[in-house]
């Protein structure tokens, strides 16, 4: 029989909310987790209509009901202890008499999920259910074309502390490591850096800023095979404008970049942020057009076109 009581208990106690709190309680088969400030909780006394509400969590984890004089202490309870916390404060002021309260949680907002960087769409959500860190990256739709090579995770340690964790996106994607896919339990930022980028001026046949996937390293050698090589008449000498640590003057670096071609000096490693510049051969563009004009000359006057005015 008293399991019968139980039931018809909870039927009658829904029965007997407003439509407007029958409406919010459309959704309260959600997970059951540990309440948090401003989660939104249904509450249901058995026989008692005036008792029975939907009811937010204030900022300081407590509610209040009517006929209470204390606020109820609710933050961190899960929804089974809370109910026996409504029963023991409806018992203790008198104002029931073995009260049988259920409580469920319609909506969470304690435990929000930022998801920010280089991700196709940006995106915050409740980490309701067994929620992991690729759950939260297919929320935002995926890696965006310029992400870098790991995944920047700060959530709270246990000592309340705010720590920050790398995770490698390669790793992880292959599955290899599924202890990378952390769970998510609210309260985590994951943001995904850009990939570092080089940047390539000067005569060169295809100039521009080109991204550095998966944290590779990269050289000037590599550096001029994406830029589609050297354009004519480039200079002999390059250079590799870097920003000085803890300053923000760039040094200039020379690159001896006829002889690296050569073979006769070492490739030069390129860091994230370089930019890489070839001059123009002023000199060396000038004697050609010099010679383009004797050559043209030549030609004219064996054709006999040339016509002096």
């Amino acid at each position: 029989m008293k399991w019968l009581l139980a039931a018809s208990s909870v039927f009658v106690c829904l029965a007997g909310l407003r439509a407007d709190q029958g409406a919010e309680m459309a959704n309260v088969n959600l997970p059951a987790q540990k309440i948090g400030a401003d989660d939104l909780i249904a509450v249901a006394v058995y026989d008692s209509p005036e008792l029975t509400r939907t009811v937010r969590v204030s900022q300081e984890g407590q509610i209040r009901l009517p006929m209470l004089k204390r606020a109820i202490p609710a933050a961190g309870l899960m929804p089974r202890e809370l109910e026996g916390a409504i029963a023991d404060a409806l018992s203790a002021e008198q104002i029931l008499v073995d009260p049988v309260v259920t409580v469920t949680v319609v909506e969470y907002r304690s435990r929000p999920v930022s998801v920010a960087g280089a991700v196709k769409h940006p995106v915050t959500f409740q980490a309701t259910g067994n929620i992991h860190l690729l759950d939260a990256l297919t929320r935002a739709d995926g890696l965006a074309p310029e992400a870098g090579s790991e995944i920047l995770l700060t959530r709270a340690a246990a000592d309340g502390k705010t720590v920050t964790e790398h995770i490698a996106v390669r790793a992880l994607l292959e599955g290899d490591h599924p202890e990378l896919n952390r769970r998510l339990v609210g309260g985590e930022e994951i943001r995904v850096p850009e990939a570092a980028r080089l940047y390539a001026l000067g005569n060169l046949k295809n100039p521009g800023a080109f991204t550095l996937k998966d944290g590779k390293e990269t050289s000037v050698l590599k550096l001029l095979a994406l830029a589609g090589g050297l354009a004519p008449f480039s200079s002999k000498q390059a250079y590799i404008y870097r920003l000085k640590p803890g300053a923000q003057e760039k040094e200039e670096i020379p690159v001896p970049l006829n002889q690296i071609i050569g073979r006769k000096s070492p490739d030069v490693a390129l860091m994230a942020d370089d930019i890489f510049y070839v001059p123009d051969d002023k000199g060396r563009r000038l004697s050609a057009s010099a010679l383009e004009k004797i050559v043209g000359f030549g030609a004219a006057t064996t054709s006999g076109l040339l016509i002096w005015r």
